[in-house]
């Protein structure tokens, strides 16, 4: 599609949107959003060589949010289309008023303050990249069977794959609403993993797997790189066994970390503490985890990457955004610092529940209303290596992956399927399997001893290598 047909297909998209708030208002509604996407996906997955699935997909939809104010509050309904003609966009105009109608008084409900709009400089948050449109498909499909091919051709161990797979997505998305926010912004997204499987000579197996992923395709890693690391990290898991249970410290790999401390955003969202069922229920400016603890979420960050050959190149996070899901302006937030919340998680609604001001955290999509969510998460790194961190435990275990849900957020109490590597004199000694970690997020919060300076960004969310201690470890 040319630059002239983007900007026309764009202008139209615009055009929809605003011409939705504005029959919706003649329609009698007192406050009109409109959200519109427009969205390109491409998926390849090859096994031992062979393309197994290939998808290609586009669409547009649109999601229209009407409110009719009434005493101190509004009535509110949503509706959502990928029917953009005027036939189908009238109907769900229409279907919208009506339904709001009927619908109960919200006392909180309604759009924000005209003064609280705003956005981001969407340029410089340098979200979208045209080179991941520029890679095409075959070359997309090389490089998940080359990845794999990497990754069998390392070790003889390797004769099996769940099959690499490469993605690609451009995004456009649109916001507009009665209260005078128009804003808009173009994202892209392209990366790859391999799953190899590793088979020991009783004919045991374990796999594992690795991947790169970026906004733009100067920052993809190589997929022979890719394609060696997860064939090491399957291989290190062959012989696993279980261990007795025992309380020990516990060092968790920053992939399995992320998870872990991203609770910590859970138990701040302000819809939680409104309904208090958080462990963080009213303890706002309270000491809440060790003062090792401070966790960041930032809607805004921006990446600066030097290049082999010698360029400079920024890029946006994969949480970053110019305005959150309420069109405020995203923003950086100290959720918790030196272990005290300092700031919740908190969209324009659940704000006027707990009479505070949103935090610019609302997350939307084309139906409903805006919920919570964070942009880019990260938890400040320390200063030791992973290796120190490993190197002072005398005898633990390292946590390379978690299984389950057993997280209650209300009481704090963590109880997951784990596998890893057993540590014994601050080395890693053996595979270890079929065990549970099990301890109080209160606690564990509070007994975090080390953290790492591995804080490296993969996705939205950023954690270094931690050890916790005093944990429960429950095998044999």
């Amino acid at each position: 599609m040319s630059t002239t047909a983007n900007a026309a297909y764009a202008t139209d998209l615009k055009q929809l949107a605003e011409q939705a708030v504005a029959r919706a208002l003649a329609l009698g509604a007192t406050d009109a959003e409109v959200v519109a996407v427009e969205s390109e996906e491409f998926h390849v997955n090859v096994r031992l060589g062979q393309v197994e699935q290939l998808t290609e997909s586009g669409s547009r939809a649109l999601g229209l949010r009407v409110l009719f104010a009434e005493g101190t509050g509004s009535r509110t309904a949503s509706t959502s289309t990928s029917d953009l003609s005027p036939e189908g966009v009238t109907r769900i105009i229409e279907s919208a008023v009506q339904l709001a109608r009927v619908t109960g008084v919200d006392p909180f409900a309604g759009l924000p303050e005209r003064e609280a709009f705003g956005s981001n400089d969407v340029a410089a948050l340098a979200l979208y990249f045209n080179d991941v449109d520029a890679i095409t498909p075959a070359e997309r499909i090389e490089i998940a069977r080359g990845c794999e091919a990497a990754a069998m051709a390392y070790d003889t161990r390797i004769q099996n794959s769940s099959g690499a797979d490469f993605d690609a997505s451009t995004l456009r998305r649109f916001m507009t609403n009665s209260r005078g926010f128009s804003g808009e912004y173009r994202s892209s997204y392209c990366g790859f993993s391999v799953t190899p499987i590793a088979q020991d000579a009783s004919g045991a197996m374990q796999r594992d797997f690795w991947y790169s992923s970026a906004r733009t395709a100067k920052l993809l890693e190589s997929p022979e790189a890719i394609g060696r690391i997860a064939a090491q990290r399957a291989l290190r898991r062959l012989g696993a066994r279980p261990v007795p249970t025992q309380r020990c410290p516990v060092v968790f790999a920053p992939e399995v970390a992320r998870g872990l401390m991203g609770n910590l955003l859970a138990a701040a969202d302000g819809d939680s503490i409104y309904r208090n069922s958080s462990m963080f229920s009213g303890k706002l400016g309270e000491q809440v985890a060790g003062e090792n603890i401070t966790m960041i979420d930032d809607g805004t960050m921006v990446f600066d990457h030097d290049l082999e050959d010698g360029t400079h190149l920024r890029v946006g996070g994969f949480g970053t955004s110019p305005f959150d899901g309420d069109g405020l302006p995203t923003r950086r937030t100290v959720v918790i610092e030196r272990g005290v919340l300092k700031h919740l998680m908190l969209n324009t609604y659940t704000a006027r529940k707990l009479n505070m001001q949103s935090t610019g955290k609302a997350s939307r999509g084309l139906a409903g209303a805006p919920g919570i969510g964070g942009g880019n998460y990260f938890l400040e790194p320390g200063v030791l290596t992973p290796e120190q961190v490993i190197g002072g435990v005398s005898s633990g275990l390292y946590v390379l992956q978690t299984m389950g849900h057993g997280v209650n957020l209300v009481t704090g109490d963590y109880s997951v399927g784990a596998s890893g590597l057993w540590i014994e004199n601050g080395e890693l000694a053996y595979p270890v399997e079929q065990i549970t970690i099990a301890g109080n997020l209160k606690d564990i919060f509070r007994n975090v001893v080390a953290i790492g300076n591995d804080l490296e960004f993969r996705g939205s969310g950023a954690v270094p290598t931690v050890r916790v201690d005093g944990m429960t470890v429950a095998g044999s």
